[in-house]
């Protein structure tokens, strides 16, 4: 008996009878196959949340890279043991797909070693790339090649990085590559060696001049290059104190995409660590500066990929946000002049470093130092003259000149003066809220917030990262990509097993 279908004729409904058989005869389709890149980067700006993003852009006037790639998601950060993460838990789960407790480095929380996205690729015969704007140790780019149980544990960092067998470390330097700092803390303390030496022996070359670091070629090999002057704890200069001289990051990661460039591929994992540091020390303007140069080396991973379309991956996410930035400031209502910000000719760092490192003057002797470097004026019409100090602002920065006269452990053990300058210059943190202030911006901590970061995605296996999720599927969905299942892989080999640090070590 034919099926009745109003309106058909005999013919009609036959012929419909017989497709609808056909369909249900015939094999369902595969799935397409997902598709897999051969060059895969993952730029990582610490400390950037959305209103990081969204402040440099406004201050350029025009949309990042990053801004206008064609998939865009949304990325939670907590780590296991505490809502608001740190970057050793964020990076752990962005490089080995675990969540995992604060401080730690590449290792779940059984302490158990957990395989990298960037050992992965290297076991495919890719080559590995790891670069960073802080020290190449820092939490960041270690979780990508070490397995220890605490950030601090510098010297181990050290030793697994020259050990590692990656193709091109750039950026800051190591903290600890002899073991004199961990010595220092704990004198029965027994260091692993050199790890500068070590990696000499591991066919890496050292590289600490501009001019020696642009005539580089891929027939170098394995690289370790560090800037000449490292600013602040072995890292880069914040940008907006960077010199002719100096290499910045867009500059790395153009010279890192000519070293590893080759037929199997590579991985390369790009840290804008600075973004970071300056929100820790609510400075917009050095964040804004970091995030802009950030942005530029992401133009030259654009750059490859113009030239590669099918077989490049191009990722872009934060760890976490800093500071609680926020865009707008009571006192400025629904205003917004972001264009005040580029007064500042220095980060809060060289202010403090080399500027009033020595000052003994008065608050009015200061005067001059603020007007020169921050833009700030003390006389003038406010109303038409937006750097134009009122007389509430210049009392923030008497008080914050007199806080200076304390000790920092005075300044630190006072509920007051912690929750007004973080444990900073006091002098320092007031300009730089002032002048942030006056552009409409805002900050709520000295710290990392919790808040969920944006995630930036073009090219081969860009439609995996679209969505919500947390930051470690960005590992595991890359891993996919890769050609590898989307799952984390414990590392049970004895040499694989993190070193213990001594306690006095652990600390950051």
């Amino acid at each position: 008996m034919i099926a009745r279908f109003p309106g058909m004729t005999r013919l009609a409904r036959v012929v419909c009878m017989a497709a609808l058989a056909a369909c249900v005869a015939l094999p369902a389709a595969a799935a397409p196959a997902a598709q897999q890149a051969k060059y895969i980067f993952l730029f990582i700006g610490d400390g950037m949340g959305m209103p990081q993003r969204t402040a440099a852009e406004q201050f350029q006037g025009k949309p990042l890279v990053m801004n206008t790639f064609p998939v865009q998601g949304i990325a939670a950060t907590d780590a296991v043991d505490r809502f608001i993460t740190d970057s050793g838990a964020a990076a752990t789960s962005m490089a080995s797909g675990v969540k995992t407790l604060v401080e730690k480095i590449g290792v779940n929380t059984a302490l158990k070693p957990v395989k990298t996205v960037a050992e992965m690729a290297k076991d495919r015969g890719m080559k590995v790339a790891i670069l960073s704007s802080v020290s190449i140790d820092h939490a960041t780019p270690a979780c990508f090649y070490a397995h220890v149980p605490s950030r601090g544990g510098y010297h181990e960092i050290d030793i697994a990085l020259a050990k590692s067998g990656f193709d091109f470390f750039g950026g800051g330097d190591m903290r600890d590559p002899d073991g004199a700092r961990a010595k220092k803390k704990d004198e029965s303390y027994q260091p692993l060696g050199d790890a500068v030496a070590i990696a000499k022996e591991n066919g890496y070359k050292i590289i600490t001049s501009k001019q020696d670091f642009m005539a580089l070629k891929p027939s170098d090999g394995k690289v370790i290059a560090w800037n000449d002057w490292r600013q602040d704890a072995g890292a880069l200069p914040y940008q907006i104190d960077t010199r002719a001289e100096d290499i910045n990051i867009a500059e790395f990661t153009e010279k890192a995409i000519e070293m590893v460039d080759n037929p199997k591929g590579f991985f390369m994992m790009v840290e804008g660590g600075k973004i970071d540091w300056a929100c820790h020390a609510n400075d917009a303007a050095a964040a804004i500066h970091d995030t802009l140069v950030f942005d530029q080396a992401i133009q030259k991973a654009v750059d490859f990929a113009k030239k590669h379309p099918n077989e490049t991956l191009i990722l872009v996410a934060g760890d976490h946000e800093c500071g609680g930035l926020t865009l707008g400031y009571a006192g400025t209502k629904y205003d917004t002049d972001f264009e005040v910000l580029g007064s500042q000719k220095i980060s809060f760092q060289k202010f403090d470093a080399e500027i009033f490192k020595d000052f003994q003057g008065d608050f009015d002797a200061a005067k001059a130092l603020i007007t020169e470097h921050f833009g700030l004026k003390f006389e003038g019409d406010a109303k038409k003259d937006v750097l134009v100090l009122s007389e509430y602002q210049i009392k923030l920065l008497q008080d914050a000149f007199e806080a200076t006269k304390m000790g920092k452990k005075e300044r630190d053990a006072n509920e007051e003066t912690y929750v007004l300058y973080g444990g900073y210059n006091p002098l320092g943190v007031a300009i730089t809220h002032v002048l942030n202030q006056k552009a409409g911006l805002s900050w709520t901590s000295f710290s990392h917030t919790g808040v969920p970061i944006s995630v930036s995605a073009m090219g081969a296996g860009a439609d995996k990262f679209t969505g919500s999720y947390h930051l470690a599927d960005i590992a595991l969905r890359t891993m996919e990509v890769m050609g590898e299942p989307g799952k984390p892989v414990i590392m049970e080999s004895a040499a694989a097993a993190p070193v213990a640090v001594p306690a006095a070590v652990a600390a950051k």
